[in-house]
């Protein structure tokens, strides 16, 4: 089994790769939901989301997100009456989310419902959220703080990060499963995701390092940063912000006595030397994904590494 800690849509195409070159039923997907927002009354999970798109083959692939062909009529509706429409909530993707929040109100677990709709999709990987419990990320910023996705869409990552809060995880649990998955499998991948608010909230959940630091899986972690620039979302933006170098080197310091082995795309092989000295082994490798074909070259190289 190959465990993968994911959120957004970088990880969403690698895991597509992963999942064409192992069969999907070995690969077990810790997703963030850190990301999660309450609107219009209705439970949103984004990552969740975008990854049960993906590895069904209806997201949209102009954006990534969101099912492809979707119209919003429905929130161009709630517009009328004065509703916020900034989250864009598609009329097809309404009914994943109306689905969720009906089961979660039946008194259904978030992992019980993730895994009636994983099924409904067909995806055929495991997919776990991080925890059961509503943990939603909040960015600080200068006079208070946001909701991540206040941050991300609304304010379109304008505000200057001062710090983030992962709220209630001192109540939160690993949901049932993730231990075992972790300690048991052959290699643990962390996909090049923003580490702050994609895999930052998983990790923040009580537990999950003590696992990682526990499994004897080698630990995985491909860099989302290329010649000091993301290639989609403000992690690079973060990384200044927070005061770490923007740069692969200073998000493999963040996972630094974590990972084993850091993945660096080929523009940054000059970093190998020093992310070595952090006490990981490195593979230099092409890690942009435009193309199916890259997405599966990508998720090989990275199995042959462990």
């Amino acid at each position: 089994m190959i465990v993968a800690l994911a959120g957004g849509v970088g990880a969403a195409k690698l895991l597509l790769g992963l999942t064409q070159v192992v069969r999907p039923e070995q690969v077990a997907i810790i997703c963030n939901t850190g990301d999660d927002i309450e609107l219009f009354g209705l439970r949103i999970c984004p990552d969740l989301d975008t990854v049960t798109y993906t590895l069904s083959g209806v997201v949209n692939p102009e954006t990534g997100w969101g099912l492809k062909g979707d119209t919003f009529q429905c929130l161009d509706n709630l517009g009328n009456y004065g509703g916020e429409t900034w989250f864009r909530l598609g009329d097809r993707d309404l009914a994943t989310h109306l689905w969720r929040t009906h089961l979660l109100h039946q008194g259904f677990t978030l992992m019980q419902v993730t895994e009636r709709m994983r099924s409904a999709f067909g995806v055929r990987s495991q997919l776990i959220p991080m925890t059961n419990e509503y943990t939603p990320t909040r960015i600080l910023i200068d006079g208070g703080e946001l909701h991540l996705q206040e941050y991300l869409v609304r304010e379109q990552c304008r505000p200057r990060v001062r710090g983030l809060k992962y709220s209630h995880m001192e109540q939160a649990r690993p949901t049932s499963g993730i231990e075992q998955l972790i300690l048991t499998a052959e290699a643990v991948l962390i996909c090049p995701s923003n580490p702050f608010i994609s895999i930052g909230p998983i990790l923040a959940v009580p537990g999950i390092m003590g696992f990682l630091h526990r499994t004897p899986a080698p630990v995985v972690a491909v860099s989302p940063i290329i010649c000091g620039r993301a290639l989609k979302g403000p992690a690079a933006n973060m990384l200044q912000q927070l005061g770490h170098a923007v740069s692969a080197r200073g998000v493999a310091e963040i996972y630094r006595n974590l990972v084993d082995v850091f993945v660096l795309d080929e523009q940054d092989a000059n970093l190998a030397e020093e992310i070595e000295d952090l006490g990981m082994r490195v593979g230099v490798m092409d890690t942009v994904m435009n193309t199916t074909e890259e997405k599966v070259k990508l998720a090989r190289r990275i199995l042959e590494l462990t």
